[in-house]
Order: structure tokens, then sequence, then C-alpha cells
């Protein structure tokens, strides 16, 4: 991981010219895949890149397992929001683990679910990102206090370099899941992907830390650069988004995000 610190808004912008620029130089020198960038947006420079089920319950939880609890709440899910998923057994899920090879998931059952609980606060091992890197900075500032961090954090990352990429089993690694899945519309609003991060371990499929799976030095495969810009600049960028519509509730269209948005333009920065 890069970790750059700059002064302000501006030159973060500087530094994200220089990435993409970077990008596509990539792209000219090379016959394979490169990815688009992802991007990522915390209020705290000293998180880490940690999932909701990582924070919320902490320790290595097996892939099977956490099926089975997401399975077990589906009945009530669909009771009180009307929405339906069609999702394996239990027991067919685990038959289809046991088919994964050393590379990894080929695709990720129950995925639309999945992401539908990550959108509504359900602890996931999905780690969202943002293909804008405008979307990523307004949660990076919407929650920032510089009496809490300093910085806040928005991180470039980027799957496919040029070259193949390199998976071995036994460790941590991440996949990105794209963007075409049913789910509610602030996946679509918020230009959402995610990543899953998974390693085998004593014979078994587990979740692992994105953070260590990340953390490495390989400059052909999961390149990650994580810009820190002063929590102080929040209301300059702020209203600069929601001046281009980038607010609370153009990203999720919640009568909650009505609120917050008017109340931003109403008691912060009217005139």
């Amino acid at each position: 991981m890069k970790e750059i610190y700059v002064g302000s808004w501006e030159e973060f912008e500087d530094e994200l010219k220089k990435l993409f620029t970077e990008h596509e130089a990539r792209k000219q020198a090379s016959n394979l895949h490169v990815s688009n960038f992802l991007f990522r947006g915390q209020s705290n420079f000293e998180w880490k890149l940690e999932t909701t089920l990582e924070r919320y319950a902490p320790g290595v939880l097996r892939v099977s397992e956490y099926f089975r609890r997401i399975h077990a709440a589906k009945p009530q899910i669909e009771t009180f929001t009307g929405h339906h998923w069609t999702i394996p057994t239990p027991p067919e899920y685990e038959d289809w683990l046991e088919e994964q090879d050393a590379l990894g998931f080929s695709n990720i059952h129950a995925y639309d679910y999945m992401v539908y609980l990550r959108h509504h606060s359900f602890p996931s091992p999905l780690l969202d990102w943002s293909r804008s890197p405008y979307v990523a900075a307004f949660f990076a500032f919407r929650h920032a206090c510089e009496r809490r961090a300093k910085y806040v954090s928005i991180y470039a990352y980027l799957e496919y370099a040029g070259k193949a990429k390199l998976i071995s089993p036994q460790l941590p690694h991440t996949t990105v899941r794209g963007p075409y899945v049913r789910s509610d519309p602030r996946h679509f609003f918020q230009q959402s992907q995610y990543t899953i991060c998974i390693v085998f371990s004593k014979g078994d499929w587990v979740y692992g830390s994105h953070e260590e799976a990340l953390a490495n030095e390989n400059e052909d495969q999961d390149l990650l650069w994580k810009f820190n810009v002063p929590s102080i600049e929040k209301l300059k960028v702020l209203q600069l988004l929601d001046r281009y519509n980038l607010n609370s509730f153009s990203l999720f269209g919640s009568e909650e995000s009505l609120m917050e948005t008017l109340a931003f333009r109403e008691l912060i920065i009217k005139d």
C-alpha cells in the first residue's frame, strides 16, 4: 500500500489526476487486463480496512457458518420487506463450497441477497467500494470530525495491473465482485462494487482480513493507494459535492437522507 498525505482537497485532486494518468499508461503498456479503479472513503485515517462483519463479530468466521446465519434471517427479512430471494439451502451451499478450487470462488452464491444485507446494515463480509472517487470522498467527509481524526482517508484500489493475478489459497486474498446485480437502488446510486477476502484454512474456507491481504508489496496486482486528506476540509468538500448533487439523499434516497441533506443546506451552508 502506498500512503500519501495531502494538504488540501485541491492537492488530492491533483494526485487523482496523476493516478488516472498512470492508469492509462498501464493500459497502453500491457496487452493484459487492467482493472478500473475502485474507491473507498473512511472518516478516520487510523481505521483499518475492515468489513462490517469484522467490526461486529471479530475473529475468523467460516464462510459456511455465515451463510447459515443469513439463511436463518431470510424469512423474517422477506416478511417485513416484501422482497424475495432464491438462494441455496445450507447443505447445497456447503456442497458448492467443496467444489471451489485454489483460485477462490468462481462466483458468490446468494450475492444479490448479501449485497442487499450490506446496504441495510446487516454485518457483511463484503467490503463496499465505489467506481467514483467523489462518492468515496462524500463517505470520507460525511461524518468526519477534526477532534476525532486529523485526516480522512480515500482509498484507490486496482485489482489487475496489466499482468496475471497470482493467488495462494492459504493466504488471504481479495476478489472484486461486480455491479451487475439486482439489489437496493442505493447500490446503483453509489456506483457500488465489492471485494471479498477469503482464505483456505484448516480444510475450510473462512473470511480473511482485507488489511492483511492488501498489505502486500506486489507491484503487479492488488495495488492500493491511501490518500489522507485533512478533516478540516469537510465543509468545503461537502458543499462542492452537493453542487454536483452528490449528497446523502442522492446516494441513499430515503426520508432520513433527505432530512440530512436539507439540514446541511438550511442549517450549515445557507447564507
